[in-house]
């Protein structure tokens, strides 16, 4: 049992956690905030271009194999195990910050992956491809990702993902011992998604998307170093 909701102070040298959880939930609140108009902005054409656009300079329907239509494909599915840990994990403590965080990633990520579906639907592309390996979209660095999952031997689906044991172990875990663990897998799972969201920052050619992708590399670079405290003053650290 964790008893009674008490202040988390600094253990040794670590940056207090109320400064550090404001600048990481400013940062998803400027991403939701973005993602509502990132969805205004597809809809109507998605290019930002002015009033002396034409229609004929609309911007290109993304192809079934684009980076554009990958990472939307396969970050929803990356996004949809965040939710879940994170919903899993509200249920196993009593601790206010884990359980805001948890709230605060469930909340951003179901609306960026409802954001990517729509996206997906809006060109007339299906949601899954049979065919297509995990991350193939980035080229050779998807290559290399697909290999390290591959090689760990452990069943996940992409970088950062946890596996069903993880997602198991979690479950039955309770207190002290879930948030250390489920900070860690989050950890892990925001590595990887910014390795995923840095790739379409560069290689996606639907500017809302790309625009979008790159508000997921700086929220979760902030929520990091939010997890890096906190696993410290749990006296743990991040996995690896």
């Amino acid at each position: 049992m964790s008893g009674p909701v008490r202040p988390v102070r600094p253990v040794g040298g670590a940056r207090p956690v109320p400064r550090t959880y404001w600048v990481a939930g400013t940062a998803v609140l400027l991403a939701l905030l973005f993602a509502a108009a990132a969805t205004v902005a597809a809809a109507n054409g998605g290019s930002g271009a002015g009033s002396g656009t034409t229609a004929s300079a609309a911007p290109r329907t993304p192809g079934l194999r684009s980076p554009d239509a990958g990472f939307a494909r396969d970050m929803a599915v990356h996004h949809q195990q965040a939710v879940e840990m994170s919903f899993i994990v509200r249920d196993r403590t009593q601790d206010e910050p884990v359980r805001t965080l948890a709230y605060d990633i469930a909340n951003t990520q179901a609306n960026q992956r409802g954001m990517l579906l729509g996206w997906l639907d809006l060109w007339g592309l299906p949601k899954v491809v049979a065919d297509e390996p995990p991350m193939s979209w980035m080229g050779a660095a998807g290559e290399h990702g697909e290999h390290a999952a591959h090689e760990a031997g452990n069943g996940a689906l992409m970088p950062g993902m946890a596996t069903k044991e993880e997602l198991d172990r979690l479950g039955a875990a309770s207190g002290r011992d879930a948030e250390v663990l489920f900070l860690q897998l989050m950890t892990d799972h925001h590595k990887g998604g910014v390795t995923m969201a840095e790739g379409c920052a560069r290689q996606c050619e639907t500017p809302v998307e790309r625009s979008l992708a790159q508000g997921m590399v700086d929220a979760q670079r902030s929520e990091l170093t939010l997890m890096a405290d906190m696993l410290e003053q749990r006296g743990a650290a991040p996995r690896g």
